[in-house]
């Protein structure tokens, strides 16, 4: 006999959640429809994550919540009926929703995980500790009275603007107690795991780890240690974010080129 959808999702909950395993790091090469979610599939991957940069940018909007939030979670639901892996969603700073409704959409759509950023982006700072602690054990709690196991991983975003601004080496490790402070706070409100997304230098690296024990989430910056020194570490996923879109874009554009002669 088949198992019901409910079943399924959990099932897929469960397995996402259990290959959160500090030094043997989940690989997450980022997807933004169903054919490249299915080329992460049959590459051997065992999840798959979303860009919410791709996502946008191939339904004609922009990240940072410039989609309509039903034209998101759309093309998250065509992904996850698409492949047989759990598939973990990047839903941004959760559209201003409130936590019983994401959950429900997160669940509708058939999400094994969810990344949730900790950005006001109409205001581009950071959103309050506290009440962005709040919110997310309304959302934990959401998912848990709904019986569904939502693996959260809740994104830090401290070292994301320096990266951008190409701020020189050594200016990370600065910014550590403050980023680890958050990221502890969402894990007492209920996440599973901590994304320091662009984190990437050595020492603030290996410092944030020493601070936070549970799962830690990492962006594969190309200025980023190997795998192995990661796994080294004890860094428990590693995600490409926008990275393999912006190289996937790149290579069309010169293969158009290509094709004037």
């Amino acid at each position: 006999m088949s198992s019901s959808p409910t079943t399924d999702l959990q099932r897929r909950c469960d397995l996402l959640r259990s290959l959160h395993t500090q030094g043997e790091p989940l690989l997450l090469p980022n997807a933004w429809d169903v054919a490249t979610a299915r080329a992460v599939v049959a590459a051997g991957y065992p999840v798959v994550a979303t860009t919410s940069f791709g996502v946008a940018e191939s339904l004609g909007y922009h990240d940072h919540e410039g989609a309509p939030s039903d034209e998101m979670f759309a093309a998250a639901a065509r992904i996850a009926r698409g492949v047989d892996v759990p598939v973990t969603v990047d839903a941004e700073a959760g559209y201003g929703m409130e936590p019983p409704a994401l959950v429900a959409a997160l669940r509708d759509v058939g999400a094994a995980g969810c990344n949730l950023e900790e950005t006001d982006h109409a205001a581009g700072a950071p959103l309050d500790l506290d009440e962005r602690a709040a919110w997310l054990a309304a959302v934990r709690a959401a998912a848990t009275a709904d019986d569904y196991g939502l693996v959260i991983n809740a994104r830090v975003d401290l070292f994301l603007g320096r990266y951008l601004a190409g701020a020189e080496p050594g200016s990370q490790i600065g910014l550590v107690p403050e980023a680890a402070e958050r990221a502890n706070t969402y894990l007492d409100a209920g996440a599973d795991c901590v994304y320091p997304i662009a984190l990437w230098e050595p020492d603030a690296l290996r410092l944030f780890m020493s601070e936070v024990e549970a799962p830690v989430n990492v962006s594969r910056v190309p200025q980023l240690s190997s795998l192995e020194e990661l796994a080294a570490l004890g860094v428990a996923r590693v995600s490409w974010a926008v990275f393999l879109f912006l190289e996937a874009m790149a290579h069309f554009g010169e293969q158009l080129a290509s094709l004037r002669g």
